[in-house]
Formats: C-alpha cells, sequence, structure tokens
C-alpha cells in the first residue's frame, strides 16, 4: 500500500502532539480498595509546549472524602470546599520565582482521600494544568475528558482525559464471590488477580493461563463483565 507524504506528515504531527501531551497520571501505593483511605498520587510528566508547568488543579469528585493534601514542589496546597465543607478542588501553585526557564522537570502532587464504598466505579479527578514563561505568559492544559467508562474516552474524544482509577471490592487471599453492579469492559481492574470466573468464561491476566482457558473445552474468554453477573475471582 502506497502513502502519500501528506498522510505521512498529518501521522507525524499527530504521533509528535500526543508524545508531548502525554497524560497526567494517577497512581495509589496499594490497590484502590473500596471504603478505604488511600494516597493518591498526581504524576504531571510533561508541561505545555515547552513552559514549566505553574499550577495544578485537582477537582475531587463526589464520594471521595477525609481528603488532606500533602506539600510538594509547588509548595502548601490550597482546599476550595463547598458550602457543606466538602473538598471540591485542592490547587498547588509554584511560587513565580520558581518558575522554570522550560519544561524540564516531572513533578508529583499527592493527597490523602477515602473512597466510597462503590466497587468497579471508575473516579475521575478532573485536573486544570498551568503553565507559565518566564515573561508571565501561560498556557492551560484542561485534562478533564471523562465521556468514556473506566478511565478510557470515548471514540473519537478530543478531550485530553482526566486522571482516574478503578475502585476495587475488598478480596482476601484464595476464591472471592463477587456480584457486580457496574458494566466492567476493560478487565485489567484484575491485573493482579489469578483468574476470573463467570458462568462458563473465564480471564487471568497470565498469557499462560490464558491459553489454557482458550483450549478448555465448553469455556469461553472472558472479554467483558454486565451489571448483576455474579463472578469469582482467585486472589
Amino acid at each position: 500500500m502506497k502513502v502519500s507524504s501528506r498522510t505521512l506528515s498529518a501521522i507525524a504531527a499527530f504521533l509528535l502532539c500526543h508524545t508531548a501531551e502525554a497524560h497526567i497520571g494517577l497512581s495509589t501505593p496499594a490497590q484502590p480498595i473500596a471504603a478505604t483511605t488511600q494516597e493518591l498520587s498526581f504524576l504531571v510528566g510533561h508541561g505545555c509546549e515547552g513552559l514549566d508547568t505553574y499550577r495544578i488543579e485537582v477537582q475531587i469528585p463526589e464520594g471521595v472524602g477525609g481528603v488532606r493534601p500533602l506539600d510538594s514542589a509547588f509548595g502548601r496546597a490550597v482546599v476550595l470546599k463547598d458550602d457543606t465543607g466538602r473538598v471540591k478542588a485542592v490547587t498547588w501553585t509554584k511560587p513565580e520565582a520558581n518558575v522554570l526557564p522550560e519544561d524540564t522537570q516531572f513533578y508529583k502532587v499527592t493527597l490523602r482521600a477515602s473512597l466510597p464504598n462503590a466497587p468497579f466505579t471508575a473516579l475521575y479527578f478532573p485536573t486544570i494544568q498551568t503553565c507559565r514563561a518566564p515573561d508571565g505568559t501561560e498556557k492551560v492544559a484542561a485534562w478533564v475528558g471523562t465521556s468514556g467508562e473506566h478511565g478510557h474516552l470515548a471514540e473519537g474524544s478530543t478531550e485530553l482525559p482526566a486522571p482516574s482509577l478503578v475502585v476495587l471490592p475488598p478480596r482476601t487471599p484464595g476464591w472471592n464471590k463477587y456480584t457486580v453492579t457496574q458494566h466492567v469492559h476493560d478487565l485489567s481492574v484484575f491485573k493482579d488477580a489469578q483468574i476470573v470466573w463467570a458462568g462458563n468464561a473465564a480471564y487471568s491476566p497470565s498469557e499462560y493461563i490464558s491459553g489454557l482457558i482458550s483450549k478448555e473445552p465448553n469455556t469461553q474468554v472472558l472479554q467483558q463483565i454486565h451489571p448483576g453477573t455474579e463472578i469469582w475471582v482467585r486472589y
């Protein structure tokens, strides 16, 4: 197949653009188990078009409580609350004198919060990244896309994806029985499980076990889980 120079240029521009706009990640030191308190770290790998990151505003979704931010390279965080006292957003702002002449740093801001008792629910934390040039010029990247499910944007969305995580149910070593109340199409939420069974369908993050599943008579490969499905998961 022959590809035109215009098409190649468009592909190159797409790749360069999306490499420069690497997403803001969200990590936790432990599995995000429902109804537990977690440290949530927001990882800022890049600034905006070569400018240093100056401010990070993380919006807190409904159901997340007990928010306590940690100080960072940006200094002390500012907490915004609604009329009921619930924390709506946390903002970290770098002193103007500390803004770097260009985008060279990796940043991490962290808060402590209680997750809701809502297993298999995706939580989105829309985040506004503001970058600043030494002359005071600012650029903003709004990481607010929540149009998909479980941390994935809907096909064709032009929004930058909001940092997100999927709340997992409590578990014990061995077999665990759950009734799923949310549609789970991304089975990577079971990345630390040995195997997942739903009726006569099974899934495993292990390539070896996945191979056995595909060869097992009268057994299907589990690809998604619908609400109301009873599953067995071995950890």
